[in-house]
C-alpha cells in the first residue's frame, strides 16, 4: 500500500469528529484494513451524490449511511423504489461475505436493527400519505398532471381565483368540480383573470381523470401528513428511519418525484434557520433522482434548485442517488458537496464521452487515474471525496465499502403487517372528507336552481292569473262566430238584405207603393 497515500486519507478524515464510517483505502488492488474513509456529520448537510451504473451497489451505500445517521440520533428519509430498502427494520445475518468485507476493512460488524416507519402513497405498503392540492401549488401539479407552459398558466390561473374566493382545494374532485365551474357557469368570474378556453379545461379534466384512476386520489386529501413526524428520535436516541415504499407506484414516477420535492419545500418552509449544526435535523436520500428532472420544465428546475441551495440552512442534507452525474443538472450538481462514485462502464462511444465528462467533475489527485479507476471499481467499491470541517473538498479515494449491519433485502408480507399498524399509521389510515371547493360549489349550484326554480314558479302564478280573461274573451268570440254560421242567421240575413234591395229600388223608381 502506498504510504504516502495512506498518509493522506489520514489527514483527510480525522477521526476526532463525529462522521459516518464508509469503508477503507483501496490502491492498485490492495485494500488497507482500517475503516479511514469517513464523512462528518457537520458536513451531511452540504449534500451529496451518489452514482454508479446499475448493479454496483448504490442501494446498499445508501443502506449503509442511513443506518449510521440513525445510530447517531439523525432522522433519516429515504424512498425505496424497488423495495429492498425496508430491511433496514430487520438486523443482519451472518454470511461469509460479510465476514470477509468487515475483515478486509477492519469494520467491527454487529447486526442491528433500526427503527423504522412505512410509508406509502397508497397505503397499502405503509402508513398513508396525503397531501392537499392547494398544498402542492399550481406548479407542482402541473408537473404531476403533464401539462406544458399554456396549460400550466391556466392552472395558476385556476389557483389564483380559488385563493381569492375562498375555495380550498383539497383533494382532486375540488379542482375538479371548480374546472368545470369555471369553464360552465362561471366563465363570466374570469373576465378579470384573462379567461381560459375549453379546450384548456378539457385537457386538465382527462389528466386529472387519468391520474385519479391511477390511484392519486387516496393521495390527495386530508388528513395531510406532519412533516413534523419525520423528525422523530426514538427513546433509546437513535433517529427515525422512515422509507416510503413506491413498489406499487413505480409505473408513475411524476407523482412520487414530486411529492418528494414537495416535502423538501415544505420543510424547507417550516423549519427555522439554524445555520451549521453538529450533526443535520434531517437526511433526505433521493432514490432514481433522474425522475425529478425528465422533462422538468425550466420553473420546475428553478424551484429544485433554490430548495437545495437554501435548505441547508435549516439542518436538512440531500442525497441524490442516480446513474451519472449528468442526471443532475449542473445548477443542482454545483451544490453537492460530498461524493460517492461508483463504477461506470464505457461499452459505447456515447458511454465513454460521460465517463470523460464525469471524470473532470471530481476533484484532481496524484493517486488514480480517474477515469481509469472509475471503469475497474467492483461492486461495493466507489471513489469517495467529502467536504472536511473547513468546506473544502477532500482528493477523491477508492474506497472498500464497509457492510450494512441491518438486513440487505426486503421484508416479508408478515414483517410488514405489524408495522402497518403502528401509532403512526392509524393517525393516517381514515381519510377526512371536510368541506372544500366541491361542496361549496354545489351548494351554490343547488341554490342557483332554487332560484330559477322560484322566479319559473313566480311566472307561472302570474301566467295563471291572467288566463280566465283571455278565455273569457276567446268564449264569447267563439259563440259569435257559431250564430253567424247558423241556418236562423242566414235567414235572417237573406230577408233583411231582400227589403234593402226593394227599398232602393222603389226609391230609385219613384214609385210607391199604394
Amino acid at each position: 500500500m502506498n504510504d504516502a497515500l495512506l498518509a493522506a486519507a489520514t489527514s483527510a478524515f480525522p477521526t476526532d469528529l463525529p462522521a459516518i464510517t464508509l469503508g477503507a483505502v483501496t490502491h492498485a488492488g490492495a485494500i488497507d484494513p482500517q475503516p479511514l474513509v469517513r464523512l462528518p456529520l457537520a458536513m451531511m448537510t452540504r449534500h451529496g451524490l451518489i452514482a454508479g451504473a446499475t448493479g454496483t451497489g448504490k442501494t446498499k451505500t445508501l443502506q449503509l449511511m442511513a443506518e449510521q445517521l440513525s445510530a447517531q440520533g439523525v432522522p433519516v428519509f429515504l424512498a425505496d423504489v424497488k423495495g429492498d430498502v425496508g430491511g433496514i427494520a430487520m438486523a443482519g445475518t451472518a454470511h461469509p461475505r460479510i465476514d470477509e468485507r468487515a475483515k478486509a476493512t477492519g469494520y467491527t460488524w454487529q447486526p442491528t436493527a433500526f427503527p423504522v416507519e412505512l410509508l406509502s402513497l397508497t397505503g397499502r405498503t405503509g402508513g398513508q400519505l396525503r397531501a392537499t392540492v392547494s398544498d402542492f401549488g399550481p406548479l407542482l401539479m402541473a408537473k404531476v398532471l403533464g401539462l406544458n407552459e399554456t396549460q400550466s398558466s391556466v392552472l395558476a390561473l385556476v389557483f389564483k381565483y380559488c385563493d381569492d374566493k375562498g375555495l380550498l382545494l383539497l383533494d382532486l374532485s375540488d379542482l375538479r368540480e371548480v374546472l368545470q365551474y369555471l369553464s360552465e357557469d362561471g366563465a363570466a368570474e374570469l373576465k378579470d383573470y384573462g379567461g381560459m378556453s375549453k379546450a384548456t379545461v378539457g385537457v386538465l379534466l382527462r389528466n386529472i381523470i387519468g391520474l385519479e384512476s391511477q390511484g392519486a386520489d387516496t393521495f390527495f386529501g386530508e388528513p395531510a401528513f406532519d412533516l413534523n413526524d419525520l423528525l422523530s428520535v426514538e427513546r433509546d436516541g437513535r433517529g427515525l428511519v422512515s422509507v416510503l415504499s413506491l413498489s406499487d407506484v413505480q409505473d408513475k414516477p411524476a407523482l412520487f418525484s414530486t411529492f418528494m420535492l414537495w416535502m423538501l419545500a415544505e420543510l424547507y418552509a417550516m423549519l427555522p434557520e439554524v445555520g451549521d449544526l453538529a450533526k443535520p435535523k434531517l437526511v433526505f436520500f433521493f432514490d432514481e433522482a433522474h425522475l425529478l428532472f425528465d422533462e422538468a420544465s425550466k420553473s420546475m428546475r428553478d424551484e429544485i434548485e433554490k430548495v437545495v441551495r437554501l435548505v441547508r440552512s435549516k439542518g436538512v442534507g440531500i442525497f441524490f442517488i442516480t446513474q451519472h452525474p449528468r442526471d443532475i443538472p449542473e445548477t443542482v450538481l454545483g451544490q453537492l458537496g460530498n461524493r460517492v462514485q461508483h463504477a461506470l462502464r464505457a461499452f459505447t462511444p456515447d458511454d465513454e464521452k460521460q465517463l470523460r465528462s464525469t471524470a473532470r467533475t471530481i476533484p484532481k489527485t496524484d493517486f488514480y487515474d480517474i477515469e481509469a479507476i472509475l471503469t475497474s471499481l467492483g461492486t461495493g467499491e466507489a471513489l469517495v471525496s467529502t467536504l472536511t470541517a473547513k468546506g473544502t473538498p477532500t482528493q477523491p479515494f477508492a474506497c472498500h465499502l464497509v457492510p450494512p449491519s441491518s438486513r440487505m433485502g426486503p421484508l416479508t408480507p408478515d414483517e410488514i403487517a405489524p408495522r402497518l399498524t403502528t401509532p403512526q399509521a392509524r393517525k393516517y389510515a381514515t381519510a377526512v372528507d371536510r368541506d372544500s371547493a366541491r361542496e361549496m360549489l354545489e351548494r351554490k349550484h343547488a341554490a342557483a336552481e332554487q332560484a330559477a326554480a322560484a322566479e319559473a314558479a313566480v311566472a307561472a302564478n302570474v301566467k295563471a292569473k291572467a288566463a280566465p280573461t283571455a278565455t273569457g274573451a276567446r268564449e264569447e268570440e267563439s259563440a259569435l262566430g257559431s250564430f253567424l254560421r247558423s241556418p236562423v242567421a242566414r235567414t235572417i240575413a237573406v230577408t233583411i238584405a231582400g227589403t234593402l234591395t226593394r227599398t232602393l229600388l222603389g226609391a230609385l223608381t219613384g214609385k210607391r207603393r199604394r
